[in-house]
């Protein structure tokens, strides 16, 4: 990877951002277009600094195995799994991209960014019993959940997840389900080898560069200014198109762009921290990844989970969230990302979440004024016996979540998931907002490819079907390719243990 644009020529696409929605994009990009050239412009001094380290996320590799924000239950108490199924498939499709990666010369072993982790769902008390239940019976009827488990019986508990059991009051009601099938995915680790790979096709990555200006020109081109970040030196080069996938600074780059469609979108930034515990003992006792509830009112950003994490070959245990409040949009940014964020044009859909997001606002600062006592105490209502000389804090990473303008009220309304907005000619997008952002960046970009390339999708589409098998068919319409789907995910990611 280069820090000097100087040779830097025209490319035919510039990617904002060493991310993993970049990393993903320009893979994508060497399916369906090997001649494009393509340059990525990292404004820290390595990639995968920001959202896709390690360290800044859960690395759940999200498939609404054991996220119940994800199966809600109405108010007859019959359980929801569209969004379930929606997201277990993205999930699929990212398996069968980076299974293609690894056939066609992916560096490493895929152990390097994806191992098996079981997905535990627990939840305590009788209601909790009754939904989980309820769950576990309408996702076992989608082949996409088959084999999942489901006990309340707490001496099973007791083995499918020790520490959470130990020292639980016995008269509590308690219920889980579990999948066998779950990952733990390093998406630093992931980022970095696809940008590697991208390099050795002839992808430019240039890393503390950071962009500055997005300018339309009148011949359709897009002038992209880049600032030196070690010696201030100011540059640009022209490109026939530019994604902005640079996480929390998506927002302010496309407003500089100028687009229309950016019109009316927010941003409102949530830092999160976590507890780690690197204990050996206590690692070898949780070997899962459990998700419980959130507390009645709370925003999905604050479901706690406990996972088991393989990061650079040490397994650790994290626990949280512990949501806090930083102006800043990316950890390395300013306090004044989210006041320059306000425009004319979106002032009234941030008002609008200010007055309708209460509930949120008090959940905020009261995890803002909680106390070391008080963020233990959390601890052990999900590990019981836990101690707390065994757990450090750490911050994870700035997520920005995205405030968009109501079509139908005109109010502004907070989304708690990602939102891909394209420029009307196909010549710019950009990715806002979070959850489930990394494990669905695929299905993200393919979508992107699909709205900003239709020609060249058409064209190459034996190619993108020979990378996805799945592309364009409904897995869970499709036991067959399903299974088949399976099995060479499993065995090209070595996910059979």
């Amino acid at each position: 990877m280069s820090t000097d644009i100087g040779s830097a020529t025209d490319p035919d696409v510039v990617l904002v951002g060493g991310g993993i929605m970049s990393a993903t994009l320009a893979s994508l990009l060497g399916v369906l277009a090997p001649e494009w050239s393509v340059t990525v412009f990292e404004s820290a001094a390595d990639v995968a600094g920001e959202s896709s380290d390690a360290w800044n996320n859960a690395g759940t590799g999200h498939a609404a195995l054991c996220e119940l924000n994800y199966t809600p239950a109405g108010p007859d108490g019959r359980v929801d799994t569209t969004k379930a199924r929606t997201i277990n498939e993205q999930f699929q499709v990212s398996r069968q991209f980076w299974s293609h990666l690894v056939r066609t010369g992916l560096t490493g072993s895929p152990k390097d960014f994806i191992t098996p982790v079981p997905h535990v769902s627990f939840v305590t008390g009788q209601d909790g019993r009754t939904y989980m239940r309820n769950r576990h019976a309408a996702l076992s009827a989608e082949p996409l959940f088959a084999g999942l488990e489901y006990t309340d019986d707490p001496g099973e508990l007791a083995g499918w997840v020790p520490l959470v059991m130990d020292g639980r009051d016995p008269a509590q009601a308690v219920a889980a389900t579990r999948s066998v099938a779950g990952t733990d995915v390093n998406f630093g680790t992931l980022t970095r080898l696809l940008l590697a790979q991208g390099e050795a096709r002839g992808v430019q990555v240039h890393t503390s560069q950071r962009v500055t200006g997005l300018e339309r020109l009148d011949d359709g081109r897009w002038r992209v200014t880049v600032t030196d970040r070690r010696t201030g030196e100011e540059r640009s080069v022209r490109t026939r198109f530019v994604f902005v996938g640079a996480g929390g600074g998506a927002l302010p780059l496309l407003q500089r762009a100028a687009i229309p469609e950016i019109r009316g979108f927010g941003g409102f930034p949530v830092s999160g921290l976590f507890l780690r515990t690197r204990s050996p003992e206590l690692v070898a006792q949780h070997q899962a990844k459990v998700y419980g509830q959130a507390a009645v009112g709370a925003p999905p950003m604050s479901v706690p989970h406990l996972d088991l994490r393989l990061v650079d070959g040490e397994y650790s245990l994290l626990f949280g969230p512990y949501a806090g409040f930083s102006p800043k949009f990316l950890k390395a940014g300013s306090i004044f990302d989210l006041p320059l964020s306000v425009k004319p044009n979106n002032l009234g859909s941030m008002l609008g979440v200010a007055r309708t997001e209460l509930a949120l606002t008090r959940y905020l600062v009261t995890e803002l004024l909680q106390s070391r006592g008080a963020r233990h105490r959390t601890l052990t209502a999900f590990v019981p016996r836990a101690e707390q000389a065994d757990w450090e804090m750490i911050a994870a990473g700035q997520r920005v979540q995205v405030i968009k303008q109501d079509p139908t009220t005109g109010r502004g309304v907070l989304q708690f998931g990602t939102e891909l907005v394209v420029g009307s000619d196909g010549s710019i997008a950009g990715l806002l907002g979070a959850s489930p952002g990394a494990s669905t960046a695929v299905s993200a970009m393919l979508t992107l490819v699909e709205r900003c390339f239709p020609d060249r999708v058409a064209a190459r589409r034996s190619a993108l079907e020979e990378a996805i098998p799945s592309y364009g068919r409904d897995l869970s319409a499709d036991p067959a390719l399903l299974a088949a789907v399976r099995e060479e995910t499993m065995q090209t990611l070595e996910l059979n243990g």
